[in-house]
């Protein structure tokens, strides 16, 4: 029976290659100069530190920019809250999700079964497969979820004959 898992996955490689060239320009602009502005990752978890709230920002269309060039959607991105750290410096947990957590697996869930497609939709863990007699409705249920999840970064894979 043909099927196909739903899955919403960072490629962590691109993550440390964004956040490296963020690194980079932020050490060699004219407006970070002197300051200590910089983004740590450890696995999952991006730390941004910067002098001011406004470098922060600054820092952290940086870091958008630099992902969005390596094709590592933006939306798996969860902002966390602006701390101070003594003085003026301030610094953000930014953490990268992954999976699809259960409230969201649901809604897909109920799109696909709502769509009177005939396929059927089960969660598994962090993911949701789908199974079908036909390969067109399979592929129709791809379009139909690109159309109507736009609240987070959805990936297909694992697609069997």
């Amino acid at each position: 029976m043909p099927s196909f898992d739903v899955v919403s996955e960072a490629n962590l490689v691109e993550v440390k290659n964004a956040v490296d060239q963020a690194n980079k320009e932020i050490s060699t602009r004219f407006d970070f100069k002197g300051s200590d502005a910089r983004v740590e990752q450890k696995e999952r978890e991006l730390t941004a530190y910067a002098d001011s709230e406004f470098q922060l920002n600054q820092l952290r269309d940086v870091l958008m920019a630099k992902m969005t060039k390596r094709n590592v959607d933006v939306r798996f991105m969860d902002n966390g809250k602006i701390e101070k750290i003594g003085g003026d410096k301030v610094k953000q947990v930014i953490k990268i999700r992954n999976g699809i957590e259960s409230d969201a697996a649901k809604k897909i869930v109920r799109i696909v079964k709502d769509s009177k497609i005939k396929v059927q939709a089960s969660i598994q863990g962090e993911a949701v497969r789908i199974n079908g007699a036909k390969r067109d409705d399979l592929q129709a249920t791809i379009a139909l979820l690109k159309k109507d999840v736009t609240d987070l970064p959805l990936e297909f894979n694992n697609f069997r004959d």
